[in-house]
């Protein structure tokens, strides 16, 4: 049973006569009967709302909130716990003047510095208190391990066990980003173990290294195509190479193109490369973002970070003043410690630039050295994060003389619920039961994990298709890699969507071609139009329960016709020679009511949307 209730506590702790505020909650209650012990559920960001993953935390926790309550509160400053706004950051993009957070700070006023990670541990005591709970077990994830880290240090009597996913350290997140740089080629390499990239490149580092000195200061020009088949034109900056690996911590589909995008650029195919940075950016082309905000509460997070990284500047000085400072103490460093990226890509990737904007506030940054208390604590780590790399939970695993440091493969950022394997859950469960915690098996990843081949710069890079010749066969081939490429977009469409649990009879969602058209999802039907792979080749057509009729078209294709049957068999003429495929290379499988054969199976294709969504629920 879950119960709604709010606690009212001082605004400042420190000095109750200034007021009051409300922290909005949620309480699982243990089937066992009152406990004198509890669970709290702390979530990412700072900025990002915790109530509305309550059944996500209590399905994690399983066996572990049987005997103990399990309690999730939106930290003070978002969701249902007087959230903070300002005019500035209403419609907040891109484009908005670099003074937006300035202003934000001038409106929110000089309460602005009463919303930091130490009041959120005096709120957690609060609760405590008011629940009448002996211990609390502290399960943070991101920004919310910072959190559990510093209530254990404030108040390490009422720790029963800590349970840090994904490690920010006590005194992090490090303001120059340099665990998350150093991370990033051994990352590259894991991604391209065994061999997966040998028909792209041969040293994925090599290339980015390459392509961000190409690129220098500057950026690239793309035309990319949006999910109504329309053209954009962005522009691609060596920074945004960065942000496009750090968003695949969340989208390991879109991290699985990254060697073959980088790889085409350097051949001057710069359309898949285009095509990442959209959909890093959220799927908006430029000049066309929406708030910055959307998705956490932005005040709330400049509040908490600009007050509490030790950034390398003299805190009273002018904001021109503080960047200079920032970009000598980025000078400073080896070039070895952002490479294959530079000390500028390291600048646009930190806080500093809208931290240099925000005003002082009354009081140093918050630093605390106490030491964590010798708890029970499970730290996990996904071995491909790289906004919380696993350095960091090596670092915080020091600190704690017996804790438990699991290393967990094909995982990046938020473990728990997301992993491919049930690895970290068994640890998580053993730890409470007092059974061993085994480590991780590397295991192969799952294949949408996999680099994704160079996309074909034109049909003559395509190779006919088995028992099919010539163009027809090149064809057919170039209509195969192009039903990969959709499965792989749509997939990544549908992850970013809020109606995943809807059935496929009212599902609607498009995703653009690399070169051309859309296709997407209509109700249970496979809709392409226009959709382009290969340069010059496009596919037309709907699907329904498996059956299908496709024209095929464009400068460089044999044109014609292909049929598609339940059984996957792929026939037809193109340019006045019949072809046939015997087994399509994609599955066929009952979904709800229809059998949809291409591209893919929706089915597996929703559910690996599903997975990926999950990935995004503790946020930052």
């Amino acid at each position: 049973m879950v119960a709604c209730g709010h606690l009212t506590v001082p605004l400042n702790p420190a000095n109750p006569s200034q007021g009051v505020i409300t922290l909005a909650m949620r309480r699982h209650l243990s089937p066992t009967g009152a406990s004198k012990d509890a669970v709290v559920a702390l979530a990412g960001g700072p900025g990002q709302t915790a109530i509305p993953f309550m059944e996500d935390f209590t399905e994690i926790l399983g066996p572990i909130v049987s005997t103990r309550d399990l309690i999730a509160f939106d930290q003070r400053g978002t969701g249902l716990s007087h959230p903070l706004s300002c005019p500035a950051f209403e419609h907040l993009t891109f484009n908005s003047p670099p003074n937006a957070i300035a202003i934000c700070a001038g409106q929110i006023g000089p309460t602005r510095g009463l919303f930091t990670t130490a009041q959120t541990v005096a709120d957690i005591e609060a609760i405590r208190e008011a629940g009448g709970y002996e211990k609390l077990v502290l399960y943070g994830t991101s920004y919310g391990t910072k959190v559990a880290e510093r209530y254990a240090q404030e108040y390490p009597s009422h720790v029963e066990a800590l349970v840090l996913d994904s490690v920010v350290p006590p005194s992090g997140p490090e303001p120059l980003d340099k665990t998350t740089f150093a991370a990033v080629g051994r990352v590259l390499h894991q991604l391209c173990s065994g061999r997966a990239c040998a028909r792209i490149t041969p040293e994925p580092v090599s290339d980015l290294a390459r392509l961000v000195k190409r690129m220098g200061g500057g950026s690239l020009s793309e035309r990319v195509i949006d999910g109504e088949g329309k053209p954009h034109t962005i522009h691609i900056a060596s920074s945004d190479l960065i942000g496009i690996l750090v968003e695949g911590d969340l989208d390991p589909i879109l991290r699985a193109e990254f060697p073959a995008a980088v790889r085409a650029a350097l051949h001057g195919d710069t359309a898949p490369l285009g095509r990442l940075q959209l959909r890093a950016a959220g799927g908006e082309s430029e000049g066309e973002g929406e708030s910055l905000a959307e998705g956490f509460d932005a005040p709330l997070y400049y509040s908490s970070v600009c007050d509490e990284e030790q950034f390398p500047w003299n805190p009273v000085a002018s904001p021109r003043t503080r960047l200079r400072e920032a970009r000598a103490a980025l000078a400073a460093q080896p070039a070895s410690a952002f490479a294959p990226f530079t000390a500028a890509n390291a600048l646009a990737l930190s806080d500093m630039p809208a931290c240099a904007q925000w005003p002082l506030t009354e009081g140093a940054p918050e630093t605390n050295d106490a030491p964590l208390p010798n708890v029970p604590t499970l730290i996990l780590s996904g071995a491909d994060d790289l906004r919380t790399p696993t350095a960091n939970a090596r670092q915080v695993a020091a600190q704690i003389p017996d804790s438990h440091l699991v290393v967990v493969p094909n995982t990046g950022h938020s473990v728990l619920g997301t992993e491919p394997t049930p690895c970290a859950s068994n640890a998580l469960q053993a730890m409470f039961s007092g059974k061993p915690i085994a480590q991780c098996a590397v295991g192969t990843p799952p294949k949408s994990y996999l680099p994704t081949p160079l996309p074909p710069r034109s049909l003559a890079e395509v190779a006919p298709t088995k028992g099919n010749h010539g163009l027809p066969g090149r064809t057919l081939a170039a209509v195969v890699e192009t039903a990969a490429d959709f499965d792989r977009q749509i997939a990544l469409t549908l992850a970013e969507r809020d109606d995943l649990e809807s059935s496929l009879a009212t599902l609607s969602v498009r995703t653009g071609g690399l070169r051309a058209g859309w296709g997407g999802i209509v109700k249970d039907a496979v809709v392409l139009h226009g959709y382009s792979y290969v340069p010059n080749v496009t596919v037309s057509g709907t699907v329904v329960a498996g059956r299908a009729t496709l024209k095929i078209s464009g400068s460089a294709a044999a044109r014609g016709i292909l049929r598609i049957d339940p059984q996957g068999t792929l026939t037809g003429v193109l340019a006045g020679k019949r072809v046939h495929l015997g087994s399509f290379p994609a599955s066929v499988a009952e979904v709800g009511t229809s059998t949809l054969a291409f591209p893919g199976n929706l089915g597996d294709v929703l559910q690996s949307a599903r997975g990926l969504a999950g990935l995004r629920f503790r946020g930052e």
